[in-house]
């Protein structure tokens, strides 16, 4: 496969680009996470969402562990070359560790952050913890 379209993205000096999740349905905003070409690459190969988990230091299947993986239907890249934004089927409706469907669960009222969306799943019951 040409990976020659990987060239016109602008990678911080780490490798890395910002990447947008945004359900494709419903236009809610998911999540934000990094890639390197290497997890974008995969992303467009396996036709799931693939990203580089900076905390860990390695590539990140979203859902390898909650099962909530993200269908890509459509890539975009913006106007500065430095963002992708992923347009996806959240399979099973839930994108945050937290159990919520979005990561951006909090929003500024009268100053202070209060949480304005549910949890839909207990977060205990989707990560189990590894002996």
């Amino acid at each position: 496969m040409n990976t020659s379209w990987l060239d016109k993205i602008r990678w911080t000096e780490e490798g890395l680009v910002a990447a947008i999740a945004q359900d494709a349905e419903t236009g809610n905003i998911l999540m934000f996470a990094w890639m390197n070409r290497e997890s974008l690459a995969l992303t467009v190969s396996e036709g799931y969402a693939v990203y580089w988990s900076r905390s860990r230091n390695k590539l990140w299947r979203k859902g390898e562990e909650s099962g909530h993986r993200q269908k890509i239907a459509r890539i975009y890249l913006d106007c500065d070359e430095d963002v992708i934004l992923l347009l996806v089927e959240q399979i099973g409706g839930i994108a945050c560790h937290t159990g919520r469907e979005s990561c951006f669960y909090r929003q500024l009222l009268d100053g202070k952050w209060l949480t304005v969306s549910p949890v839909l799943k207990d977060p205990n019951t989707i990560y189990k913890k590894h002996e």
